[in-house]
């Protein structure tokens, strides 16, 4: 399908006359509209940089085609003079979109980071004192917890015009093919998930697991919370508790309610103890799949191919993080591809979150922001324009001052706008 045409674009805009009521977009038609972006987007379309710069071109020709219809409607809307509205309108769109064209194989080469395995400590307040703390009008807020608390701080925060980095919670698919080892495999998740007694935003909440190696895979976790817990975890030094009673009662009413406990399923109310424990046989509407899990239960689905494991989780809200385990780079790189994700990673799981030089953050539904080295010291900072300006070349600055005319907005015009091949070398603005 080809990208639509500048003029259908602006036709798409309806133009109203001084006095005319604007015409509402009803709700049924933002849900088609955002339908049918999904469709392209999983597509991958909008991935491929010919389509970009297809998009980008796109806007230019538009503005330039289109210039005396945004001058004829913003003049009698606003009575806006021809002159503001292609300076202070057209150009700086222009020259935005001109500016990523340029620079758009650039922005879109992958980076290489180095590898530094330190760790980083984070601080959390009270549940019941989040909101209050955020009416304090702090420069920037940073959350990691739940969606529900966080859409109440993300509430309070718009109130306050205070900038807001969420990381939130969701549900962290966790893919393993046929082609990978088992064992070690086994090993890297029951890590990830039971550590801290499950209480992790980045451990995987269910695994999609290829048939042909269920039973295996089922076993080796077995294996493994074996030599990790020993036959009574509850014994064990090295197996921690519930942190409150409430999520051990959640953790308890979702494990009891969903699939078929093939290991663990023991709680102890009195400790807030809820053992290591994997269900099988859970379906897709069980409640454990259905809400967000932050305790020591792994539920197993099985799935035939990558196919369906791609389906499967472009079904659920966009989770923080993605994990594939594969001896096969092709599914990897799929998997990569084709899901949305706040983080990804193959054949390890909660590892990428501990990497210091690379961005963490949500997306979607799992929050938005980043942070971690460089990206911490730029979620927390402010980049100030300065402009430091003398007052010589008042003859050409003056071309900008009333009273308007062609003449001058066609000098203004070459020499502040930026060209196809080359950067604008006059701002005079």
């Amino acid at each position: 399908m080809s990208s639509p045409s500048p003029a259908n674009w602006f036709r798409s805009l309806r133009r109203t006359r001084l006095g005319e009521p604007c015409l509402k977009t009803y709700p049924l038609l933002y849900e088609d509209l955002l339908k049918r972006a999904r469709v392209s987007f999983q597509a991958r379309r909008s991935i491929k940089e010919n389509f970009r710069l297809a998009q980008l071109e796109a806007v230019v020709r538009m503005l330039e085609e289109h210039e005396c219809d945004f001058v004829d409607v913003l003049g009698r809307d606003l009575h806006k003079p021809r002159f503001e509205t292609v300076v202070s309108e057209l150009i700086p769109v222009k020259n935005e979109a001109l500016h990523a064209i340029g620079n758009l194989r650039k922005w879109m080469q992958p980076q290489q980071v180095e590898r530094n395995l330190e760790c980083f400590h984070v601080i959390l307040a009270g549940t019941n004192d989040l909101t209050d703390i955020v009416e304090l009008k702090f420069d920037h807020v940073f959350f990691s917890g739940s969606r529900e608390e966080g859409i109440r701080i993300s509430q309070v925060a718009a109130q306050c015009l205070t900038p807001i980095t969420l990381v939130l919670d969701g549900k962290n698919p966790c893919y393993v093919d046929q082609h990978c080892d088992i064992t070690t495999t086994a090993q890297r998740i029951a890590w990830a998930r039971f550590h801290n007694s499950g209480q992790s935003l980045v451990a995987p909440d269910y695994i999609l697991c290829h048939s042909d190696v269920k039973t295996r895979l089922v076993q080796a976790l077995k294996c493994c919370l074996m030599r990790f817990y020993g036959t009574d975890p509850r014994e064990s030094s090295s197996f921690s508790r519930m942190v409150n009673l409430d999520v051990f009662n959640r953790t308890k009413d979702l494990l009891w309610r969903s699939g078929k406990v093939a290991l663990g399923g023991q709680v102890t109310e009195a400790e807030k103890y809820i053992a290591p424990t994997i269900l099988t046989e859970v379906d897709e509407s069980d409640p454990i799949m259905q809400q967000d899990l932050f305790g020591p239960v792994l539920p197993i689905l099985s799935v035939n191919n990558v196919d369906e494991t791609i389906a499967f989780i472009n079904k659920q809200e966009k989770p923080l993080c993605v994990y594939v385990y594969s001896n096969n780079s092709k599914v990897i790189s799929r998997v990569m591809s084709e899901t949305s994700s706040g983080s990804f990673c193959s054949n390890d799981s909660a590892l990428q979150s501990l990497i210091v030089t690379l961005p963490f953050g949500g997306v979607g539904a799992s929050g938005f922001g980043s942070y971690h080295g460089r990206y911490s010291f730029d979620t927390f900072s402010h980049r100030k324009s300065c402009l430091l300006r003398s007052t010589h070349l008042e003859c050409v600055t003056s071309l900008r001052y009333p009273p308007y005319d062609d003449r001058n907005l066609s000098l203004i015009t070459w020499g502040s706008s930026l060209s196809w091949k080359s950067q604008g070398w006059c701002q005079i603005l």
